[in-house]
């Protein structure tokens, strides 16, 4: 059987629009259809519940031609995984029909070990024309530690196995060898091979509808339609690039502790944009950890991917065509385009996650000089990842392995014309869920005490970030466990504010040491963990694992989404239903709003004296003026500070100075943590900046910036 592939680069086949629609459409269904499949035959929370996953069909050569709404990360690292596969496999061991093949190397592709992919080859009259994917996060792929995360490592050998493109199906059937091979690394080998034959199926499914789609319309016109929707979504986002200004565009964020010390690194993105072209540069970030907290090239990738679509492409197709305007720039060997041997198992929680932090930022700052894009300039929503590994023997003897992502609940940031969902979920996942509690602890020997929003944990902002999520657990039934948290953002407030919005909060992880008795009854909510009577620890972002007694507690909470525009423009009366809906505390709404509230009724007369106290301490003699009339050719840097040929101002008429200095003309000042919410926490090496208008003491944006670093200039207009 011939295995030539088929890329069709041409056109050339006539497919009216209908006809089109329909067929771009049922190519959607096919990978709608592939993700019910593997939901429906997992077995694991993490693919079911979570939706730690994706799926994808793909041209012959690996270019996306659908994918899924679930974990975006994934997708632009399955093209890389299918094209490693042809680069790696073509030759030796051969591409053939009713192959499938296994790939988890973070160096051939994948994000980290942890997340599997299998990719099959779809053949139609003996060519390949098409490959169809799914990656899915397994819950151990063996390793120094369960769940394959491997705080500790030096290696990225010492973390998981490493599957670099492994044929796991021939000619339509499981390879036993092959199987066993994996499943015998994994500590979880019910659990994992399970999800592997789900993710079989589920390509299979897609296999299948693939080809009926060919004999319906035929090879030529299906491949026209999949390489129109690609060029279309390549013209669309050039169309709109084209709108914005020409200009640089930065972001800037950091991960504290490694795995092995408490070190800060910093990720820096410059986005050049000029014409229709976007270049993405990483130079100045920090070299590569000794710890497992790197990424790959194709980490790196995947966080830029994930940032663009909500970001630049909201209403677009999301397919290769949105890759192609893009260039990356990145230096070998920093902690985001990391060399072999690198470990990097917390690649996906870690580094993947802040490049996805900075791209949104530096975008965001880009869609707001229009205000045609304004709308989808976005703070940075739950700015890091805090996954909790649970693992020990379940009621009834059984080995027991959880990875609750109920972290996923964190707070969204804020957009210009609304505030941020609470609990809303991940920027790089549109469809979030999370497990129910009542599965949690019909899967495991778990009690949760609470799971709840906390208030003061969405950045304040003229639009609030979204608050966020935290819970408590103790052992059920069992003597006891075992657990490990893995994140950042425990001191590094990563859900950064857009243009006066403050951050949100800093994750928290903690363990209430029990007494022999049962917490039941005596824990509500987070307000009750001060009052614990036993010791109680803090733990920092990666503390390693540590075991849960009986009676113990560990309670975490996560970070709220950064909020948009100055909190002191925020309406008192919005202020207020926060407080009264639990989202804001009273003490909040006096301290970071400027809102008097006595017994939840708004004092307009304290509240405005207060307000211009707060502005008075910012700059002295700073009144809230009017704004000036702003020149019609006059083009926005921010919502709030615009340039023209003189130089840039502020709304409120201050001159800011040249364009490439213009951020040397605010006031500068740096304040606590403390007066930017009670959960935002900072590295020994980190200070909070705000930069204010001159004039009317508005805050222009506040900034988390490594103590003695210069001044980022956020936006520069060429």
């Amino acid at each position: 059987m011939s295995t030539t592939t088929n890329p069709r680069t041409d056109t050339s086949a006539a497919v009216d629009p209908i006809t089109f629609e329909v067929i771009r459409n049922r190519l959607s269904a096919i990978t709608e259809e592939q993700a019910i499949t593997l939901k429906a035959v997992s077995g694991s929370p993490v693919v079911t519940d979570a939706t730690d996953f994706n799926v994808g069909t793909y041209l012959s050569d690996g270019e996306i031609v659908t994918m899924g709404p679930q974990v975006l990360f994934h997708s632009g690292s399955m093209a890389n995984v299918v094209r490693n596969i042809v680069a790696d496999c073509s030759d030796n061991p051969g591409i053939n029909e009713g192959d499938m093949f296994i790939l988890n190397n973070p160096y051939k592709g994948a994000l980290h070990q942890q997340d599997v992919s299998i990719v099959a080859p779809v053949f139609y009259h003996g060519d390949r024309v098409a490959w169809v994917g799914c990656c899915a996060h397994q819950i151990d792929m063996g390793g120094l530690n369960f769940g394959s995360w491997g705080i500790g490592a030096t290696l990225v050998q010492q973390e998981a196995v490493l599957m670099s493109g492994v044929r796991i199906v021939e000619s339509g059937g499981i390879r036993d060898d092959i199987w066993n091979m994996v499943l015998g690394m994994t500590r979880m080998p019910l659990a994992v091979g399970l999800d592997l034959k789900a993710m079989v199926a589920a390509n299979n499914v897609a296999s299948m509808r693939l080809i009926e789609l060919f004999d319906r319309y035929s090879l030529d016109v299906v491949q026209n339609v999949m390489h129109l929707d690609i060029k279309h979504s390549e013209e669309q986002l050039r169309d709109q690039l084209r709108l914005l200004p020409d200009g640089v565009y930065r972001g800037l964020d950091y991960i504290e502790h490694d795995g092995h010390t408490n070190k800060l690194y910093d990720l820096r993105v410059e986005v050049r944009k000029t014409g229709d072209r976007l270049v993405f540069d990483f130079t100045g970030t920090s070299e590569q950890a000794p710890g497992f907290i790197n990424c790959t090239w194709a980490g790196m990738l995947a966080g830029v991917f994930a940032a663009i679509l909500p970001t630049l492409a909201p209403t677009l197709r999301w397919n290769e065509g949105l890759l192609r305007v893009i260039e990356i720039e990145a230096p070998e060997s920093i902690v985001c385009n990391a060399s072999f041997p690198a470990p990097v198992s917390a690649a996906t929680i870690s580094t993947t996650w802040v490049v996805t932090n900075i791209v949104v930022q530096a975008l965001s700052r880009l869609a707001a000089t229009s205000s045609d894009t304004l709308a989808d300039a976005t703070a940075v929503t739950k700015g890091s990842m805090s996954a909790f590994v649970i693992n020990g023997a379940n009621r009834d003897g059984s080995p027991y392995g959880n990875f609750l992502l109920d972290s996923t609940a964190g707070g969204g940031g804020a957009y210009n014309d609304h505030d941020g969902l609470n609990g809303s979920g991940d920027f790089c996942v549109p469809r979030p869920a999370i497990t129910n509690v009542e599965s949690h602890e019909a899967a495991g020997p778990i009690l949760f005490l609470y799971r709840s929003i906390i208030a003061d944990t969405g950045g304040p902002g003229r639009q609030r970030g979204g608050a966020t999520m935290g819970l408590a657990i103790t052992p059920h039934d069992t003597d006891s466990l075992h657990g490990m948290i893995v994140g950042h953002g425990v001191e590094v407030p990563n859900s950064v504010g857009l243009f006066g919005g403050l951050e949100g909060s800093c994750n928290r992880n903690a363990k209430l040491h029990g007494d022999g008795k049962s917490p039941v009854g005596r824990i509500f909510g987070i307000e009750d963990l001060d009052h614990w009577p036993g010791r109680t620890v803090s733990f920092g972002a990666k503390p390693g694992f540590f075991d849960i007694g009986h009676g113990d507690v560990i309670a975490y909470s996560f970070q709220g989404g950064g909020g948009f525009g100055d909190p002191l423009d925020r309406e008192p009366q919005r202020v207020a239903a926060d407080v009264g809906n639990g989202y804001v505390s009273t003490d909040g709404a006096h301290n970071n709003y400027g809102v008097v509230l006595i017994d939840g009724s708004i004092d307009a007369s304290a509240t405005e004296a207060r307000r211009n106290q707060l502005r008075a301490d910012r700059v002295v003699g700073a009144e809230h003026t009017d704004d000036v009339t702003v020149p019609r050719d006059a083009q926005w840097l921010t919502p709030d500070v615009f340039q023209t040929d003189s130089g840039v101002y502020t709304r409120a008429g201050a001159y800011l100075g040249a364009p490439n200095s213009w951020v040397e003309g605010t006031i500068r000042r740096v304040v606590s943590a403390q007066e930017h919410g009670p959960y935002i926490a900072l590295h020994e090496n980190l200070e909070l900046r705000e930069y204010l208008c001159p004039l009317s003491g508005r805050l222009l944006w506040s900034a988390v910036s490594r103590i003695g670093a210069p001044d980022l200039i956020p936006v520069e207009l060429r």
